[in-house]
């Protein structure tokens, strides 16, 4: 195993101390990619010879650096690429590292049971619609004909997911740095099942990173959405809007895109986070010009309101759908 993805136990509303932990990763290795909120992984290949430790004896001393440093627990899934890694983190708890071995016969074993939708990449959608035709593990659809799985998903996702379904780990620890996303996260008191209050804590969210993008001249490539339960388990979409934004209402489009796609039903939902990626300079991205008045009214409105709130606070301005609560 040369891959590590660790989740650090961090607090509602602390994501401000990733930074500081992804420096105490980068002590072992250079390779360190965040993954946001509380996440990163972490290839040790050059660290497993320097250290003369492998990867499961590092992931101990992580931990207890983590520790000992930081007062702030974490959960590790070791494997030979980020996939697999991830895929391990899942079933993994404090104080033990899950890892898959590196052999095609463990590896096989590890996955043949495990449901499609713990595949990273795999929707709820996709889920159900391979569940329908009796493929819902990993084992049915690595045994799957290839050309199954493209008359079912499409040519691109049926190949990616016969690859993965069968081990084939094509990814990479790519180093980034968590200065190059914001992110915004809405703790509940309790924990919620209202889907309206989701999705007013979504609303709060996207307004939130739209405001910091435009005063940073920014936009982003890429939104995340994390949902946290009650059972401390969570679950990450990632999606790409059609351009580049830093526009409230598209971010929220996106965000509430992402939550209605997860299907949740009665979900005991204990804070909701998201995470603009990928950012760049405003000057440098383009916008589809729209013979759409009310498009183009909404941005005058919003550049309005921007200036409102650098003058009178936060809160000066905000969305219908957030009036007369804290949100």
């Amino acid at each position: 195993m040369t891959i590590l993805c660790v989740r650090f136990q961090l607090p509602p509303a602390s994501e401000a101390d990733l930074p500081r932990l992804l420096g105490m990763l980068e002590e072992f290795t250079p390779v360190v990619q965040a993954l946001p909120p509380d996440g990163a992984l972490a290839d040790l290949r050059g660290a497993e010879r320097y250290f003369g430790r492998d990867a499961v004896e590092l992931a101990s001393v992580i931990r207890v650096r983590s520790l000992a440093l930081h007062g702030v627990d974490c959960v590790i899934g070791a494997g030979p690429g980020p996939m697999l890694a991830r895929m391990a983190l899942r079933d993994a708890a404090p104080g033990v590292t899950r890892t898959v071995p590196g052999e095609p016969d463990a590896i096989a074993e590890f996955l043949a049971d495990k449901p499609v939708a713990a595949l990273p990449g795999v929707g709820a959608a996709t889920a159900r619609t391979l569940g329908d035709y009796g493929l819902d593990t990993l084992g049915r659809a690595a045994a799957a004909p290839l050309s199954t799985l493209q008359r079912l998903i499409g040519a691109k996702a049926g190949r990616e997911l016969r690859e993965k379904a069968n081990g084939v780990d094509r990814g990479r620890v790519v180093p980034n740095a968590v200065s190059r996303s914001l992110a915004a996260e809405r703790p509940f008191g309790r924990d919620e099942l209202d889907p309206d209050l989701h999705r007013r804590a979504l609303l709060s969210a996207a307004e939130e990173i739209g405001a910091r993008l435009r005063a940073l001249e920014k936009v982003c490539r890429t939104l995340t959405l994390t949902v946290r339960y009650a059972d401390r388990s969570a679950t990450t979409r990632s999606r790409t809007p059609p351009e580049p934004t830093a526009h409230s209402p598209a971010l929220t489009r996106t965000a509430y895109g992402m939550y209605e796609a997860l299907g949740l039903q009665r979900a005991r939902v204990r804070a909701i986070a998201l995470r603009a990626e990928g950012l760049d300079p405003a000057d440098q991205a383009s916008h589809q010009l729209t013979f759409d008045p009310v498009d183009e009214k909404v941005r005058r409105i919003e550049e309005v309101a921007d200036r409102a709130r650098a003058k009178f606070g936060p809160r000066a301005v905000m969305p219908g759908g957030l009036g007369g609560r804290a949100a």
